[in-house]
């Protein structure tokens, strides 16, 4: 067990995700017994709740370009351990993600700042160029110095694994834009290794795929490793369905890996397909996958290092601009069709799912639309306010594309049309008037028309938050979507601006309708939620029978300065999903869990069919400084040791 308690901080506005429970805790433990109150249901007896989420490890410079999205990857884990009188005992953990730049920062103790860039630093409007210069090429020295003779940990793969967690074919996998998946184990959460695709590092030789990894040849190969933060995985084929952003045209790349833990024959593979039809390099976080279609999200929100060479940011949103959705069958990124509309921000989607009509000519079914669920955000304001940065200003246009949206972001509809040859939008509107951002649903559910989709939301503000403060669920939500898009096809709303159910948090709360088809389960005052996720009962009769799980934390134990103290301590809450009411059970932790972003519940016939592995990642043992006996370093060494410690002084 390792101890670091935190330095709070002491600056008169200090930066809001740096904060209170935002702010970092790198105090890691074991898996170690929980008190809880309440009942634990019997589904989630070997089971375990994990999420993810970014904790710099670096932190002294308080004053420093800081994002929401930036940080290394810490795994908080809450575990429901079968005891052998047939109870259930919770037991917390938290580990770091060992990754390549995370073992790099340990292990240098110079480093002020982090390896990588800030996200703020390059979305602010007021960072000069010489500013993002030095910090790219700061990031590039420590790079390469991390693999010349003197290190003990090369840099080879740049992601921090912050962002989602997933399950597939025997492997729980942390993901991050910036790199390739890593494997982890449960329910510990050590670190295994890089997934390239075809077997994790660390894994036995046997476990080794033929075929293509992630990547490829080629000098900028490590840009195809980078991957979406949440892929999907086929509920029904178990396939993982991944896209690779890049710099460099076509822009995007994507693979399809299949399952082969349990199948003896060879599986069809897909990787490092180009997508055609993208002309710039976009930050791309997530995607639509159905049952048989992509939608990749063309969106006026770019991350391009060209966009230096015109004064502008590397990212930096249009609001002048459209946003395309390029639709394609899932084996053929060439067959894509591109619709278009409205510029907006999407960096979650919820659910995707076709229409399927008989062709009697053909006497085949077809897909003849595919509709898609996403947290529509009408700017781009949630990239810079989570910097602590004001959002630029746009410059009015004489001739828009479009007329201006109100500043909102919601759950919102769209229906793909693939009849005929013209590539229309038959209908897109928002299904409910609150903000709602981190959606999740029924795993077995999605790709499918589910009813039900799940979410945050914020009472007093909403996602794209104003300078200076942080967003803060209070809210979480069901809504039985199902029923709002019937109702929409009966009575539609304005295209676009339009909402199905116009109604405030307020007047959804005051609802006494058993069948009302938004729930709300409103949070005391001063606590505060994180993204939930459904467990489903055995057996259960109806899409939402079960539960949904999420770290709550009580902000009365902040400071007067708003501080977190060491002592303070989050809890795990368990609530009826079905009435979205009642907590049937909160279990305790030993510490709090920073406010974080993506998790995911891993049941226990996953966990028992995890793959093998040989070796987990570990930080390397403290050398010592003095040459054993019988071995002198040579002078050239010397001075090159001196030199490197010298560097790292200067740029730390």
């Amino acid at each position: 067990m390792m101890f670091v308690y935190e330095k709070q901080n002491k600056l008169e506005k200090p930066h809001p995700y740096l904060h209170g429970n935002f702010a970092p805790i790198h105090r890691v433990q074991p898996l170690i017994p929980c008190s809880y109150t309440g009942t634990i249901p019997e589904e989630l007896a070997g089971g375990e709740y994990v999420r993810n989420g970014g904790n710099p490890v670096t932190n002294e410079d308080l004053g420093r370009d800081a994002h929401w999205f930036d940080g290394d990857g810490m795994l908080s884990g809450v575990a429901f351990t079968r005891n052998g009188d047939g109870t259930i005992k919770p037991e917390f953990v938290n580990q770091y993600i060992l990754t390549d730049a995370y073992i790099s920062t340990v292990i240098t103790p110079s480093l002020r700042l982090p390896i990588l860039p800030s996200i703020a630093t390059l979305v602010n409007p007021a960072s000069t160029l010489v500013k993002i210069i030095l910090r790219i090429f700061r990031t590039i020295i420590l790079i390469i110095l991390s693999n010349l003779p003197g290190s003990e940990q090369a840099i080879r793969k740049i992601s921090v694994a912050n962002t989602g967690i997933l399950y597939h074919d025997g492997r729980a996998l942390a993901t991050c834009e910036s790199g390739p998946p890593i494997r982890v184990s449960l329910p510990g959460l050590e670190t295994v290794g890089w997934f390239d695709g075809r077997k994790a590092e660390g894994e036995p030789v046997a476990e080794e795929i033929s075929g293509a990894g992630f990547g490829g040849d080629g000098l900028m190969s490590f840009m195809k490793e980078w991957t979406t933060a949440h892929p999907r995985v086929d509920p029904s084929t178990k396939e993982l369905i991944l896209f690779h952003p890049t710099f460099f045209a076509p822009f995007v790349h994507y693979s399809i890996i299949p399952s082969t833990q349990n199948s003896s024959v060879t599986q069809p593979r897909l990787v490092n397909a180009g997508v055609p039809g993208i002309q710039s390099a976009k930050m791309m976080h997530d995607f639509g996958v159905s049952f048989t279609h992509i939608v990749i999200m063309d969106l006026p929100l770019s991350l391009d290092p060209r966009n230096l060479a015109k004064n502008k940011p590397m990212v930096s949103y249009n609001p002048s601009g459209c946003s395309r959705f390029g639709v394609f069958p899932r084996w053929n990124p060439q067959a894509i069709r591109w619709f278009k509309t409205n510029p907006c921000c999407i960096f979650h989607t919820a659910n995707t799912w076709d229409d399927v009509e008989y062709n009697n000519s053909t006497q085949q079914s077809e897909t003849t639309a595919v509709n898609m669920l996403a947290c529509r955000l009408t700017s781009a304001s949630l990239v810079f306010s989570a910097g602590d940065i004001a959002a630029p200003v746009s410059l009015p246009t004489s001739k828009p594309l479009y007329p201006p949206e109100e500043e909102q972001c919601r759950l919102y509809y769209y229906r793909f049309s693939l009849k005929g040859n013209t590539n229309t939008i038959t209908l897109q509107f928002a299904l409910t008037s609150i903000p709602f951002e981190f959606p999740s649903l029924r795993d077995d559910a999605s790709m499918s028309a589910a009813r039900y989709i799940y979410g945050c939301s914020v009472s007093n503000s909403s996602f794209g938050a104003a300078l200076g403060r942080a967003v803060k669920i209070d809210s979480l939500v069901k809504v039985d979507t199902k029923t709002l898009i019937s109702r929409a096809k009966v009575n539609p709303p304005t295209s676009i601006t339009g909402c199905v159910d116009n109604r405030t948090a307020a007047e959804i709360l005051r609802s006494n309708d058993p069948i009302d088809p938004i729930k709300i389960f409103k949070l005391p005052p001063g606590f505060y939620a994180q993204e939930s996720r459904f467990v489903p009962r055995n057996d259960s009769e109806s899409e939402d029978d079960g539960w949904i799980l999420s770290y709550v934390f009580d902000e009365s134990q902040l400071d007067v300065n708003g501080n977190a103290p060491t002592w303070a301590r989050s809890e795990l809450w368990i609530i009826d999903a079905k009435e979205m009411k009642r907590v049937v059970c909160r279990v305790m932790l030993p510490q709090r869990v920073p406010y974080g972003l993506h998790g995911n519940w891993f049941s226990e016939e996953k966990i028992l069919g995890q793959r093998e592995f040989e070796s987990i990642r570990c930080l390397p043992s403290p050398k010592s400084k003095t040459p054993p006996e019988g071995r002198k370093d040579s002078l050239g060494m010397d001075i090159w040791m001196n030199t490197r410690k010298w560097i790292l002084d200067s740029i730390g």
